[in-house]
Order: structure tokens, then C-alpha cells, then sequence
């Protein structure tokens, strides 16, 4: 009978468990220094090898002759454990026994002695699914188990675990498993299996099975089912990567307000019953990836795509900004949800496009944060934007109009000079606090700051302090000035201080005239 991969080439010792050495390193240090806990709590993601590492350390406990923490995987009780013939070693699926009932048997059970191994397991999957009942009553069985019992408790979503049950285990979280671990991993199997893997198609694997191992061993099984030799246009042929051009479709037609186009392809996708809850879910993996590639240097690594897609989407990349795709991600998120509440889906995605490919008729504050944003921009710069109202048919497009060039300022006080220590304020800030207090006159091509901190022209003539002032003001008001200091002018000579007048002077003068001597000493 055939085999799955992924259970054919199940690990059976720690050394083969791929992207998790801090677990199982842990775990072999515990059983050769015989220090074992009576409980574990493996936590993480799917296929990251959780149930894998549990049935490995139930055997390394019974094994008969264990080599540096690992079963020998030929004894007696190995070979049992792997077959099931023991039945010391009990897995139970607590999806499907998650009563109290099936909790008490399992306590019951625990006070029988093991029959041929050393230890009791209990390995438990999936435990967070137990009900409220069932981790009452496992909760003394936990915390003092017989010597002779060991539990592993297995979940994927440790959240919903009791805080009573976690203090009771020791918890080991596994990671996802890096995609080059991934594809080294599958490299090996399909040498074993005979299969001719390329490197690039092995690595789209690992990015599709974001980091489980099991979900990449099942997508090579099933390339391998339709050729011996795996490609990546087979991968993503199989994994369904193929077949998206109509979302590179749709995105040119929202970079290009083309309303009626957009339209005609959601009604093309809905009468080929495209699910337009499934279409808003792919434009927003595509508008994240556009993100990615707009706000990393290397994307790939991020990216689930082949080579030939990232080079579409990277120079779809460039016509948008990254304030305009995460826009673009707010409406689409909003209409997946609306959908999901809705009755008709359709109209839901038709009124998103509508709102993205007419700049006017999307009334939100993000968008008119977003339009303000560009008006400025433009009328700093001097540009004058034009309105372009959309229509049904294509038109030919209208020669570019140069616009006129910006009028220098006139000779006098610079009326903008707030304007331009606004701009100046997000590119520099410390020249900006330097010229806090300053202000500004121009004279023919020059702009002359006054400023009564001494420390301007030092700071003008260091890195590139000059220069961001320069595109301040060009940035305002769209001519090119050369930068100027107003130098101080010399202060004119204080006047002499005149002598204060004497009163006694005064009377001694009026005496002589009277003809009376007055002697002063």
C-alpha cells in the first residue's frame, strides 16, 4: 500500500527533526542526564513537527538501549511502540475525546502499572479542544502523576489553554521552519524517492508551505504524482500560483482610474463564478506584495511567487506609492468584510473598484487626506494638476502641456518664509530649530536670512544643510535661490553723556549778579 510522503519520511530519531535543534537538543540533554519532566507542552504552527517529536521522546523513554537521547529504533519496545503492538504508548485525539468521561477513563487508567515498556505516555493532540470539564478533571492528574506516567500535550493554539494547565507543564514552542531548511529537507526525500527536483521549484515549495514541513512533503507528493521531474512552473501550476493575470489586470486598471475596464473584468470573473469574496482576498495578497516590494529592498524572501511573477510585480510596483497601496489595502479590507455581511457580493466589489478607480466619488477621510497630500505637493512644486474625468471608451491621450514656469519673487520681505521652514521642518529639523527665530528678505537671486543666532553660518556650511534649504524653497516656491546671511551693521558711536547741571552753580551765579561774595569749600 502506498505511503504518503510525509509519513514515510516521518523522523524516528531527533538528529532527523529539521528547524527545531533548541527543542531537541533539550530534549536529549533531559534523558541522558535522566532528568525527564512528568508533563511537556509542545506548542506552534502546523507540520512543524510537534506530534513527530512527542512519539520520538515516548520511544527514547522506553527504549531498551538509547544512544545519546535517541531510541535505538530496533529494540523490542521500539519496534513495538512504531507497529503499535504496545500499548503503553497512547495517542488520543482530544477533538474527538474532549469530554469529561473520556478524561476520567484516562485517569483510571494511569493507576494500572505499564505492561512491558518503562512508562506510561499520554501523548494528547490537539488539547486545547477539551472542554472546560475535562481539564478540571485532568488538572490533579497533571500536576502529581504516578512515577511511572509521563503526559506530552500537543496544540496549536496554546492561547486557549488554561493558565492552571500551563503551570503545570514544561512548555517547548516550535517554530516555523526557515524555507532553505525546508528545501534541503525535500531535496533528500526526492533523491530518496527518485525524483528530479530543481533547486528553484524546491524552494517555491517552502515559500507555499510558509514554514511546515508536512504541507511541502504533501505539495512535492502531489507534483510528483504528475511528473518525476518538479519544475517551478509545475509547482505553481499545481499549487494554483498560475492563472492571476486578471489581478494584474484589475491593478493596472485602479493605477489607471480606468472605472469601465475594472468593471468589465469583475463581470468577465462573475460569469466564469468567480466567488468575488475569494477575488477580493487575492487582490489583497497582491496589494501586499506590491507593499512588500515598495517598503523592502529584497523582497523575495517574502514573497510567495516565481522569479517571472516578482519581475511583473516589481515594476507594477512603481506606479504606485506606498500611501496609495495601503489605501488601496483599507478599501479592499473593507469590502471583504462588508461581503461577508452582505447579500450580494458582487455589487459589494463593483462599488470598491468604483471608489478606487474614481478618486472623486470616495468620500473617506483617507481619501481626502490622500488628495490634499497631492494638491500640495503639486502646487509646491508648481505643477498644476489636471482632473481627468474617467469615460466608457478609450481616448487618445492629449499631448503633454508643459506648465509655466514659477515667477521669481519680488524684492522685499519673503512672505512664504514660513512656508518654507514648514517644508524644511520634515527633512532637517535641527536647521529648522536654527531658524525658528529668523527671517527672510530676497534680493534679486538671492535669499538673505537675518537670524540672531550666531550659529547659522556654521551650520549652512555643514553636511547637507544648504542643500535641503535650497529644495525647502524651491519646494515653496518653485524658483532656485542662492542663500545669503544678512551681515550685521556696524552700531553708530553712543553720543558723549552730557554733565548733569549743578543747582548751587545756578544760585552762585545769581549772588554775583546782586553783588553778594559767597565763599564755597
Amino acid at each position: 500500500m502506498y505511503r504518503a510522503l510525509y509519513r514515510k519520511w516521518r523522523p524516528n530519531r531527533f538528529d532527523d527533526v529539521v528547524g527545531q535543534q533548541h527543542i531537541t537538543q533539550t530534549l536529549q540533554n533531559e534523558l541522558v542526564a535522566n532528568k525527564l519532566a512528568h508533563a511537556y507542552l509542545f506548542t506552534g504552527s502546523r507540520g512543524t513537527g510537534k506530534t513527530t517529536c512527542a512519539k520520538i521522546l515516548a520511544k527514547a523513554v522506553n527504549c531498551e538501549h538509547p544512544i545519546n537521547g535517541n531510541p535505538c529504533n530496533e529494540c523490542e519496545v521500539c519496534r513495538g511502540i512504531d507497529s503499535g503492538a504496545i500499548l503503553d504508548v497512547v495517542e488520543i485525539d482530544a477533538a474527538s475525546n474532549n469530554g469529561v468521561d473520556n478524561i476520567r477513563d484516562l485517569r483510571e487508567e494511569t493507576n494500572y502499572t505499564p505492561v512491558r515498556a518503562k512508562s506510561r505516555v499520554y501523548i494528547i493532540d490537539e488539547v486545547h479542544m477539551l472542554s472546560i470539564g475535562a481539564f478540571n478533571a485532568l488538572l490533579k492528574t497533571l500536576e502529581e502523576p504516578p512515577e511511572y506516567v509521563k503526559f506530552i500535550l500537543a496544540t496549536t493554539e496554546v492561547h486557549k489553554l488554561p493558565a492552571t494547565i500551563l503551570s503545570r507543564c514544561q512548555r517547548f514552542d516550535f517554530k516555523r521552519i526557515e524555507p532553505e531548511d525546508i528545501a534541503d529537507r525535500l531535496a533528500t526525500v526526492a533523491e530518496g524517492e527518485d525524483i528530479i527536483l530543481d533547486r528553484e521549484a524546491a524552494l517555491l515549495i517552502a515559500r507555499v508551505a510558509d514554514g511546515a514541513l508536512r504541507d511541502a512533503l504533501s505539495l512535492l507528493d502531489q507534483c510528483a504524482g504528475q511528473s518525476d521531474t518538479v519544475t517551478p512552473e509545475l509547482v505553481s501550476r499545481v499549487a494554483g500560483l498560475t492563472g492571476r493575470e486578471h489581478l494584474f489586470r484589475l491593478a493596472e486598471c485602479i493605477r489607471q482610474n480606468d472605472c469601465a475596464g475594472a468593471l468589465k473584468i469583475i463581470d468577465e470573473l462573475h460569469t466564469a463564478s468567480c466567488d468575488m469574496e475569494r477575488l477580493c482576498t487575492q487582490l489583497i495578497e497582491h496589494y501586499r506584495n506590491l507593499m512588500i516590494i515598495r517598503a523592502v529592498n529584497h523582497p523575495s524572501g517574502l514573497i510567495v511567487c516565481t522569479s517571472s511573477e516578482l519581475e511583473l510585480l516589481e515594476e507594477q510596483a512603481k506606479g504606485y506609492t506606498l500611501e496609495g497601496i495601503m489605501h488601496i489595502l483599507s478599501v479592499l479590507e473593507d469590502a471583504a468584510a462588508a461581503m461577508r455581511k452582505g447579500t450580494n457580493r458582487r455589487i459589494e466589489a463593483e462599488l470598491a473598484f468604483v471608489k478606487l478607480c474614481t478618486p472623486n466619488a470616495d468620500t473617506s477621510v483617507e481619501a481626502l487626506l490622500k488628495r490634499v497630500a497631492e494638491l500640495e505637493k503639486a502646487v509646491r512644486s508648481g505643477v498644476a494638476a489636471a482632473a481627468s474625468a474617467p469615460s466608457d471608451e478609450a481616448k487618445p491621450a492629449a499631448p503633454a502641456v508643459q506648465p509655466p514656469a514659477a515667477k521669481p519673487l519680488p524684492n522685499g520681505d519673503c512672505a512664504q518664509w514660513a512656508d518654507i521652514l514648514q517644508e524644511l521642518k520634515a527633512v532637517n529639523m535641527p536647521m529648522f530649530a536654527i531658524l525658528s527665530n529668523s527671517t527672510a528678505r530676497v534680493q534679486d537671486q538671492y535669499l538673505v536670512i537675518a537670524s540672531p543666532n550666531p550659529s547659522v553660518g556654521a551650520m549652512l556650511k555643514a553636511n547637507n544643510n544648504s542643500a535641503d534649504l535650497k529644495k525647502a524653497v524651491f519646494g515653496v516656491t518653485g524658483c532656485r535661490y542662492r542663500i545669503g546671511l544678512e551681515r550685521p551693521t556696524e552700531a553708530a558711536p553712543a553720543p558723549a553723556p552730557t554733565p548733569e547741571r549743578d543747582p548751587l552753580d545756578d544760585l552762585l551765579k545769581e549772588a554775583k549778579k546782586m553783588g553778594v561774595d559767597i565763599q564755597t569749600q
